[in-house]
């Protein structure tokens, strides 16, 4: 265990962990952060206690984007028997797998793959999905959206930041033919941040609106979806609803 713990402490961190021995691991960032994550987990953790009871002995998680496995840490505190991590980032696979040995969570695994190449036949299916603060990083929000509801049985959480909407009709393709728009999307450049191991790993990033987001979650299949409230002391993005969590139900 020693060793493990020491390993931690040599590596950089974006998640301040509480090991064994009673030490903690650094961040490589302000402190401040940390609200997002604490933020996060609790708006989830109050709507799992509200609609998944306390017993979560039978349940599966997946969580994807997992990054350095913090949301699945908590997953397997909060009860369920298996949980899986998926990541773009081998190196984050790699850090995520020793927090799970250190802990002696034997429920708990991660591996490597990008969102869009993963399938039922792969990986199976989960009671619940994470997709916590990936969406907005990808190109192919539409495609991810419909991977997560393959793999989902239930519920699938997504937390994402929203552009500001934009609303009105259309000429489409002729001034007799008009269309309603359902939302929009905004487009972030990232290009020369795919490095950074909060970054998008293609550089291009369309960032759906509220009003784009809940309307495509309806037509890839879940059968509704619910804005969640925040606290009265969350993150600020997650307050002023620069970014919001929806609860999305098969």
């Amino acid at each position: 265990m020693s060793t493990l713990i020491e390993q931690a402490h040599s590596r950089e961190w974006f998640y301040s962990y509480d090991l064994p021995d009673g030490s903690s691991t650094s961040t490589y960032h302000d402190a401040e952060i940390h609200a997002i994550h604490n933020t996060r987990w609790q708006m989830l953790q109050s709507y799992l206690d509200r609609n998944l009871g306390a017993d979560r002995s039978g349940l599966t998680a997946l969580d994807l984007a997992s990054h350095q496995g913090w949301f699945a840490v908590n997953m397997v505190r909060a009860g369920f028997a298996s949980v899986l991590g998926v990541d773009a980032r081998q190196s984050h696979v790699d850090d995520s797998t020793l927090i799970s040995d250190i802990f002696q969570m034997d429920q708990l695994s991660f591996q490597q793959g990008d969102i869009h190449d993963q399938s039922p036949d792969q990986l199976g299916q989960f009671d619940v999905v994470l997709m916590l603060g990936l969406l907005y990083h990808l190109e192919n929000p539409v495609g991810a959206l419909r991977i997560c509801r393959s793999l989902c049985k239930d519920l699938c959480i997504i937390e994402t930041q929203i552009v500001p909407g934009m609303t009105g009709f259309v000429d489409y393709g002729s001034y007799q033919y008009v269309r309603p728009l359902k939302g929009s999307f905004g487009i972030i450049d990232e290009m020369d941040d795919t490095h950074g191991p909060e970054a998008s790993v293609t550089g291009i990033c369309m960032v759906p609106s509220l009003d784009a987001l809940l309307w495509i979650l309806e037509k890839v299949g879940f059968s509704k979806a619910t804005v969640l409230e925040p606290p009265a002391d969350a993150y600020e993005q997650l307050r002023y609803h620069k970014r919001v969590m929806v609860a999305a139900h098969v």
